[in-house]
């Protein structure tokens, strides 16, 4: 028995991962497929939408509203649907936020605008305002309607770094007020997590493609691919070069477990794995193990396990060092993850990996607990047998020469309220900088708000 290698996708190039012969591709037929990785909220159609938006009580001073990130009006634009004008739902919003597409797929509605909904208090159902804004946003963007008109050349020019939801948000409101703007991303495709770091169920038929093509559609915007702050490009460079620079960089960089062999053949970091899911047309073609373990506790951990389960894996196990409240992935989720049969197991932090010459093979985990206010282990061990170990406990910013000239912030970059960084002529907004709760729709409202606060620097 030989060795199956895969291709993971690490920036513009393909870092070759060795995996032992426990790991195994084609493990389910091409229906189970199919059907695993089918949209996993299916839009409403007319009349479902209808009926969902006549339960809105239309609220005043509406919590719904105070807790989305973007500040969208929410009641006005489910009246808008129940009153037939999808139209101008999709706009209003479109107007607070343009990547409105996306965050009605990916967002965890139920910590926010759901949670916070009146039907949720008094009934413990809300009104489904993601697949209400869906509905929205799906119907404007398959008409192509487009609502804005890019205001009169400003003679101004930005850089953005970084063409995830941070880096467009900031795009498309600089373009709007008529400012000439650059994104350079260091992948071949724009989208940022969008594109390459969720779970394929979540957004499928290439729509953060899509939603791209939408969200240039208004002009004023180019991108460039394949080019890297700190290889490809100088953040002294681009000031010298550009009015403004908007920095939405992500976070390159993967936390590591410390652990000896933790680099053995069948262990690899969950992002990598995820977005070679998330590029690859075959999905029958991805290696999955029979026996897996996932180390961490938020989105990308559930994410990992959840699709590895659906790729074939026999067990998927799921290892969290606190308890399930502290885990940072939301109870809807973890549950939908252990709907299909992901384990998923707390306070238990890895010590140890034992390998064999075919790869990882076992994982030993200790029993933790709080103690005097602090994470601790108990001594007691428990032995998992594994042949595919994920690590997916966080990522952090690459902290390399192109960023020596920023103030920095508990790892991330310092912004001020109005998203401006110690640079007075650079900006940044989305997972890189500090403040953020690493969320879609955060990311699209800090893009969004940077855009507003460079434009009133850029005419001051």
């Amino acid at each position: 028995m030989g060795l199956i290698r895969v291709a993971l996708v690490k920036g513009d190039k393909m870092a070759k991962v060795q995996i032992s012969d426990g790991i195994a591709a084609k493990r389910l037929s091409d229906d189970d497929y199919a059907k695993n990785f089918a949209d996993a909220h299916p839009p409403l159609d007319n009349h479902e939408a209808l009926v969902e938006a006549d339960r809105c009580y239309f609220c005043y001073d509406a919590p719904c509203v105070t807790a989305c990130p973007t500040s969208i009006d929410i009641p006005k634009f489910i009246r808008q649907i129940s009153t037939g004008n999808l139209d101008g739902s999709a706009k209003t919003i479109f107007d607070q936020n343009i990547l409105g597409g996306m965050c009605a797929r990916v967002c965890p509605t139920e910590t926010l605008c759901e949670q916070a909904c009146v039907r949720q208090t008094a009934e413990s159902k809300p009104v489904l305002i993601g697949l209400l804004q869906r509905h929205a946003t799906d119907a404007a963007m398959h008409h192509n309607k487009q609502f804005y008109n890019r205001a009169a050349s400003t003679g101004k020019t930005v850089a953005i770094i970084g063409a995830g939801p941070a880096g467009l948000a900031c795009a498309h409101r600089l373009a709007l007020h008529g400012h000439q703007v650059t994104i350079f991303d260091a992948k071949s495709k724009a989208g940022g997590l969008n594109e390459y770091g969720i779970a394929a169920y979540k957004s499928t038929d290439d729509f953060a493609q899509d939603e791209i093509d939408y969200v240039t559609a208004i002009g004023g915007i180019e991108i460039i691919s394949g080019k890297m702050l700190g290889t490809d490009l100088s953040l002294e460079t681009l000031r010298s070069d550009y009015d403004a620079v908007f920095l939405g960089l992500g976070l390159g960089g993967v936390s590591r477990l410390g652990l000896s062999d933790e680099d053995a053949k069948g262990s690899a970091d969950a992002t990598d794995y995820i977005a070679e899911l998330r590029q690859t047309n075959d999905k029958s073609a991805m290696p999955v193990g029979r026996r897996v373990l996932v180390i961490g506790g938020g989105m990308t951990a559930i994410d990992i396990a959840a699709q590895t389960k659906l790729l074939g894996a026999e067990e998927v196990t799921i290892a969290y060092r606190r308890g399930q409240d502290d885990m940072n992935a939301s109870l809807v989720e973890q549950q939908q993850a252990t709907s299909k049969g992901v384990v998923i197991r707390h306070w238990l932090q890895p010590t140890s990996i034992t390998k064999t010459d075919d790869g990882v093979s076992a994982v030993t985990l200790e029993y933790t607990e709080m103690k005097s206010g602090k994470l601790q282990g108990t001594g007691d061990v428990i032995t998992l047998k594994v042949d595919q170990l994920f690590r997916a406990i966080g990522q952090k910013l690459v902290q390399d020469e192109a960023l020596c000239a920023l103030e920095l912030e508990n790892g991330r970059i310092k912004i001020n309220p109005q998203g401006q960084t110690s640079l007075a002529d650079v900006w940044a907004g989305g997972d890189c900088a500090s403040g953020g709760d690493d969320l879609t729709v955060t990311a699209v409202a800090e893009g969004r708000d940077a855009a507003e606060s460079i434009h009133n620097a850029l005419l001051s």
